[in-house]
């Protein structure tokens, strides 16, 4: 009983941060006013880089949708952070009581929520941007799903660790990019099995973007109160 009245509990503490976060972002419109549009910006600018050769941008589909998709995560986890460092927040979440592993999940939930609507919108571009189609919908879905957790994981971490560092957005950045290569590299490949361009397991690298999700949520859960006091 004790058990299921403290996951009832971490689940609604999380409900709760998520639930905020993403209120948040829905009346400043961020998630349509800053990470769609660059998104789309960086769709069209792969495009020319291509040279618009359509049977090259729709092999390299795969490995664009993920680049975008990390891109996109630096900005929602800068403005995640943003939002977080603004007036003490920081500071009264860890004076609310709430167990620091369920504000994490809560920070990392609302972050993959808005990774995965821009993916959303992202798959009808390249369809029409670069000729795409997609062969397989559940493994394009499930890719999505746990690169969105992994990038989110990681992103709301190492967000935590830079919450007080003067120049934080930059720092952020130069750290997401580097530790994020593993989830660019499966998501490429997975993603390439679902929209037909290469003939890899898509299942075992979405296996493998679990993995990374599930270490970096393992290891946020046991640190995040640690981070929280020290900012």
């Amino acid at each position: 009983m004790t058990f299921w009245r403290d996951l009832k509990f971490f689940v609604g503490d999380a409900a709760l941060v998520a639930s905020k976060d993403l209120r948040i972002e829905w009346r400043a419109r961020s998630a349509f006013g800053q990470s769609w549009p660059f998104a789309a910006l960086v769709l069209v600018l792969f495009g020319f880089a291509f040279d618009a050769n359509r049977p090259t941008l729709e092999l390299a589909t795969p490995g664009l949708l993920a680049m975008t998709m990390l891109f996109v995560a630096v900005v929602t986890v800068q403005r995640s952070v943003a939002v977080e460092s603004a007036d003490g927040a920081r500071r009264m979440l860890l004076l609310s009581g709430m167990a620091p592993a369920a504000a994490f999940a809560g920070k990392s939930a609302a972050v993959a929520v808005q990774l995965l609507i821009v993916l959303v919108l992202l798959i009808p571009g390249v369809a029409v941007l670069y000729g795409a189609s997609v062969e397989s919908v559940p493994l394009v879905a499930a890719t999505g799903v746990a690169a969105a957790l992994g990038l989110a994981t990681a992103g709301s971490l190492l967000g935590a660790v830079v919450a007080g560092v003067r120049t934080q957005q930059a720092v952020l950045s130069v750290l997401l990019l580097p530790v994020s290569a593993p989830v660019l590299v499966a998501a490429s490949r997975a993603f390439g099995d679902g929209f037909g361009t290469v003939a890899v397991n898509g299942w075992s690298w979405v296996g493998l973007l679990l993995a990374f999700a599930a270490v970096n949520a393992a290891l946020g859960a046991s640190v995040y109160g640690a981070l929280l006091e020290e900012t």
